[in-house]
């Protein structure tokens, strides 16, 4: 009888595990993030991780590579087109046309947290699910409105630590300038030598072109018309009156005529923070206003702004300025019962001081005293609770201080209480 040996399994190539200790990193970048959207009105939404797959191509637009190359597309068993979410805004603009959510109050203001999927070369800080935090502020086009979403980035960013990003911000017009601008940028483009994938982006959104990262095209192109020289008086006040707010918050920004976002929808107001030190792959986040995605999916003509803040990109962005926003203790407070009398009162104590909100873990398995101390050691914990058989014989507990050594007896009536006050300090 031949037994098969067992299969080894591996995550999918690109889609990386979050496990402890790192894990308490990607939770607090991710709540930082957070954070920052909640102190400004942004209410959570939860989006399902696969849509139509026609939401994406009409929404992110088939000029990009996100649409052209880089989604998960795959038919269901109704044989329906579906797609693995590679964004959140077209998702998030399904959801209040869906729901109504652009009927009540303007503007729609949601946050949102989970992960994206684009099929990538995997390389660092470039992975096929990405996690990201996002916001989206629907129904009023307002410079304020901008300035806000662009400031909560910066919030986000700077309330986890990182300093050493910039803000890139530029407009890429509205309606009112936005045609006569393409069709100067056509016609500069059509009288290059492109090659045909790149005159056929050229037609559909020669913006795009402006984006290609080959060295040959960025050549032919360092002399293409910019939307900046191009906007209407309306856009370049609108555009102005951004800026003003962003200064009047002390949000620092350099404005970037040649920015081009990754996605088609983007009208106005858009910004990329970038970080130096990641290398190639140095956008952290970024977002921008969308004036027709509303009614391109079927909703009312209401414009939006919002951003999409890459939560694996700010991990490395922290850990290139030697920094870290997260705590690497596992828990506040570590149980060491020694005997089945003691790991019973340490049980008791542990739910009672995780009752008041406390973390509390415990050596487990009858380990020694030696073996217990180390594993409180490894947790973090700030105390050690020491309980034997002569303790509870003097129906006392010992409390220890892992960090300086310094331990003392505390009768077990007064436990909870000295542990509260303690954390608390």
């Amino acid at each position: 009888m031949t037994v098969s040996k067992p299969t080894n399994f591996s995550a999918p190539k690109g889609i990386p595990d979050y496990f402890p200790p790192n894990s308490a990193e990607f939770v607090a970048v991710r709540e930082g993030l957070l954070g920052a959207a909640r102190n400004a009105g942004y209410g959570h939404i939860e989006l399902p991780i696969f849509e139509d797959t026609g939401l994406f191509a009409r929404g992110v637009g088939e000029s990009t590579d996100v649409v052209s190359k880089e989604m998960y597309t795959f038919a269901d068993r109704g044989d329906r087109s579906v797609t693995l979410r590679p964004e959140g805004t077209a998702g998030v603009m399904r959801a209040v046309i869906e729901h109504g959510l652009d009927r009540g109050a303007l503007p729609v203001k949601l946050a949102y947290a989970g992960p994206f999927f684009r099929y990538e070369r995997p390389q660092a800080g470039r992975y096929r699910q990405l996690q990201q935090v996002g916001i989206e502020a629907i129904g009023i086009d307002d410079p304020a409105l901008d300035a806000e979403v662009v400031a909560v980035a910066d919030t986000g960013f700077r309330s986890l630590g990182l300093s050493a990003f910039r803000l890139e911000i530029t407009s890429l017009g509205d309606d009112t300038c936005r045609p006569q601008y393409r069709e100067k940028l056509q016609s500069f483009l059509f009288g290059l030598p492109l090659d045909a994938d790149t005159r056929k982006r050229a037609e559909i959104n020669p913006l795009r072109v402006l984006d290609d990262k080959r060295p040959e095209v960025r050549e032919m192109t360092a002399d293409a018309p910019l939307m900046l020289d191009h906007l209407s008086d309306t856009a370049k006040a609108h555009f102005e009156e951004v800026l003003c707010h962003l200064d009047a918050l002390g949000v620092p920004y350099v404005v970037n005529p040649r920015m081009v976002r990754g996605l088609d929808y983007y009208t106005k107001t858009t910004f990329e923070f970038v970080h130096d030190g990641l290398g190639a792959q140095s956008g952290i986040g970024g977002g921008g206003r969308y004036d027709g995605l509303m009614a391109q999916l079927g909703g009312q003509e209401l414009s939006g702004i919002g951003f999409g803040l890459g939560v694996d990109r700010t991990m490395l962005a922290l850990a290139a300025e030697g920094k870290s926003a997260a705590s690497t203790a596992r828990c506040d407070v570590f149980g060491v019962p020694l005997g089945a009398e003691a790991k019973a009162r340490i049980v008791t104590i542990a739910g009672q001081l995780r009752g008041k909100g406390i973390s509390v873990d415990m050596a487990y398995g009858n380990r020694g005293v030696k073996g217990a101390m180390k594993a409180a050691d490894r947790s973090g914990a700030r105390y050690a609770l020491v309980l034997g058989d002569k303790e509870l014989a003097a129906g006392t507990v010992v409390l220890k201080e892992l960090a300086t050594g310094e331990q003392r007896e505390v009768p077990l009536t007064e436990v909870l209480a000295q542990v509260e006050a303690g954390i608390a300090k």
